[in-house]
């Protein structure tokens, strides 16, 4: 006897994330709106951040490796004078310097710096595990240990405002790729060290944000109304050429 066939709908539904959730939170509200349980997400999103977030759903969470390892684009403004101990704004402040007088030519210069391929120290409050540990676990404690250098490539940049202390940027970049240490090396290179204050993911792979939806319509718009919003995984072969 054939088993009745899996009438869970399956795909990616792309999320605008707000700021102040986890990925974790969103994906626990699409399971509750939509009712299924399978769903995962590709490439956290730190609270304080906003964007793309790509829920794969149901047989779409088969996708979530090769749509984790795919480029994604960033915005993002850094604030120059102060380092904190996450590399962003949700840190506590280490250490505060006076910012220069710079051109822009001189902000385009450090950017300029970290074009192409090489590596990245990961933060300490990250997921990346030591011995099984998340390194952000062993932050909570006080505790810095040692961390590899990871492989990282930008493909491009772009500097729309520069207003100091702050300094508006669009990065495109590879998988693993932490933004909130670019700002920091940036800001370390320049003298007066940095963090980022601002953070929104606009693309991933070839999912932008034209598509997604709010979380306040994953919360309240009806499910038939979100099964229609998400993309097909016959859609998602023909996007990606397979």
């Amino acid at each position: 006897m054939q088993s009745p066939p899996d009438l869970t709908p399956s795909g990616v539904l792309l999320i605008d994330k707000a700021p102040d959730m986890t990925s974790h939170d969103v994906v626990a509200i699409a399971r509750g709106a939509l009712k299924i349980k399978k769903i995962g997400h590709c490439g956290t999103l730190d609270p304080m951040a906003t964007g793309l977030l790509i829920l794969v759903i149901g047989k779409g969470t088969k996708l979530q490796d090769l749509l984790m390892a795919e480029d994604k684009t960033y915005e993002g403004t850094m604030t120059l004078g102060s380092t904190t101990s996450s590399q962003d704004k949700m840190g506590d402040v280490l250490t505060t310097d006076e910012v220069p007088e710079l051109t822009e030519q001189q902000v385009d210069d450090a950017f300029n710096e970290y074009v192409g391929a090489f590596e990245q120290i990961p933060p300490m409050v990250s997921a990346i595990k030591k011995d099984g540990v998340p390194l952000y676990k062993l932050a909570r404690k006080g505790q810095v240990v040692e961390r590899a250098p990871r492989p990282v490539t930008v493909m491009d940049y772009d500097i729309s405002r520069v207003a100091l202390p702050e300094i508006d940027f669009t990065v495109n970049c590879t998988k693993g790729f932490y933004v909130r240490t670019y700002a920091h090396d940036i800001g370390q290179d320049i003298g007066c060290g940095a963090h980022l204050s601002a953070l929104r993911r606009t693309k991933s792979g070839r999912f932008d944000l034209s598509r997604a939806i709010t979380i306040d319509q994953l919360k309240n718009a009806p499910r038939e109304e979100l099964y229609n919003a998400m993309i097909s995984l016959s859609e998602i072969s023909i996007m990606r050429g397979v």
